[in-house]
């Protein structure tokens, strides 16, 4: 019997035994892989001079809206533009009915050939009495009536030549012209109609385009910052606007400067309004466009700056993936100051010299192991500043 039990002792020994092998080998082969570095992508930050761009929103405006109203009465004959054309300086626009302002004209330049001739006449007769009256062979009234009639003749003469100028002013007024050249809106009368008879009757309207305002009212606080800091007088500014037909996507860059700020601030808003002069040869935006304005403020101070995507933000507020000494993630808290499409400034969180992750951040968790590629050169906030022309000419 004895030797029985210890045959069964060490049948179920040598059972255990494999049953926690078996278990340890199952454990080994469940047991998870640590994943494989993951390429993501970096820049190195450093605290330096940045330019320094703020962004508001605002509503372009003409820099001029003329009225083009008739000066003169009769019909209108002719129409020399369609609707919505741009038009240059001095460009006729509209002919109104001449005939009886050509006779005007006429009827005053035959006046004063009469007169000069009355005139001639008048000083014939003084050049023949003259002598005369000194002989003591006509009388000195004589003389001086026909010295009165010339002067008269003369003074009727300069009356003559007010006459004529306003005769051909009158004229000059039946053909219409641009007095700026900007693009014109639809005529308002039609060819055919009566203008001019008891009011200066509206034609149509030009707006000038080429150059635009653009107006904004950033707070009242924020203009006081802006001209204390600022590097120039005139602050650089541009607006973008989307393109047109296949360009649809792109956006095109209008610059301009800053040549205005109200002096009161609005009561109800605590803002001041400003306004930019932005360059629109090509005619890109019209009036009444809402636009972001970006207005150049001060290149003088250091910063630490680091590509918008690059900042994540969780319930305990927001944060960097930053590459630690193990080539692992490691989550950096930050305070931003101020963010733009462009760059986010960082006030505490970051050093000199630290690799800030700007991709990949679906995937990365903090202790990740990445295989980093440096994109400073090519993707770091100098990079996007000079790809998006916005390092100012006086500071380049």
């Amino acid at each position: 019997m004895s030797a029985l039990k210890t045959i069964t002792s060490l049948s179920l020994g040598l059972t255990l035994t494999f049953l926690l092998s078996a278990c340890n080998e199952q454990k080994a082969k469940t047991a998870p892989k640590a994943p494989p570095p993951l390429d993501v992508q970096s820049v190195t930050v450093q605290k330096k001079n940045f330019p320094i761009w703020l962004q508001y929103t605002g509503m372009t405006k003409a820099t001029s809206d003329l009225e083009i109203r008739a000066r003169v009465q009769g019909r209108l004959q002719k129409v020399y533009f369609h609707d919505g054309d741009v038009v240059t300086e001095g460009q006729t626009l509209f002919k109104i009915e001449q005939t009886q302002y050509i006779a005007n004209l006429n009827q005053a330049k035959s006046k004063k050939t009469k007169d000069i001739a009355s005139l001639k006449l008048a000083k014939t007769d003084v050049a023949r009495y003259i002598p005369l009256v000194k002989d003591g062979l006509a009388p000195r009234a004589t003389l001086e009536q026909y010295e009165a009639k010339e002067q008269e003749l003369e003074a009727q003469i300069l009356s003559d030549n007010a006459d004529i100028a306003n005769a051909e002013l009158e004229l000059s007024y039946t053909m219409v012209k641009a007095p700026v050249s900007g693009k014109v809106s639809a005529r308002r009368v039609d060819k055919g109609n009566l203008v001019g008879y008891g009011e200066s009757t509206l034609l149509t309207t030009i707006t000038q385009i080429s150059s635009i305002y653009a107006y904004f009212s950033p707070s009242e606080s924020d203009v006081q910052k802006i001209y204390k800091f600022r590097s120039q007088k005139k602050l650089p500014a541009f607006i973008e606007v989307r393109g047109s037909g296949e360009n649809i996507l792109k956006r095109k860059r209008l610059n301009g400067v800053v040549d205005f700020t109200n002096n009161t601030v609005d009561p109800l808003t605590s803002t001041i309004s400003m306004r930019a002069t932005i360059d629109n040869h090509d005619l890109s935006v019209y009036p009444g466009t809402f636009v972001y304005i970006n207005i150049f403020i001060t290149d003088k101070f250091k910063f630490i700056m680091v590509p918008p995507q690059a900042v994540q933000e969780d319930q305990l507020g927001k944060f960097v993936y930053t590459i630690d000494k193990d080539k692992k993630a490691k989550k950096s808290y930050i305070e931003s100051s101020l963010s733009t499409r462009y760059y986010t400034t960082i006030r505490t969180g970051l050093k000199d010299g630290d690799k800030v992750i700007i991709n990949g951040m679906m995937k990365l968790r903090a202790g990740r192991v990445v295989n980093a590629k440096d994109m400073t050169e090519t993707l770091g906030v100098d990079a996007i500043l000079e790809k998006n022309n916005l390092i100012p000419e006086a500071v380049k």
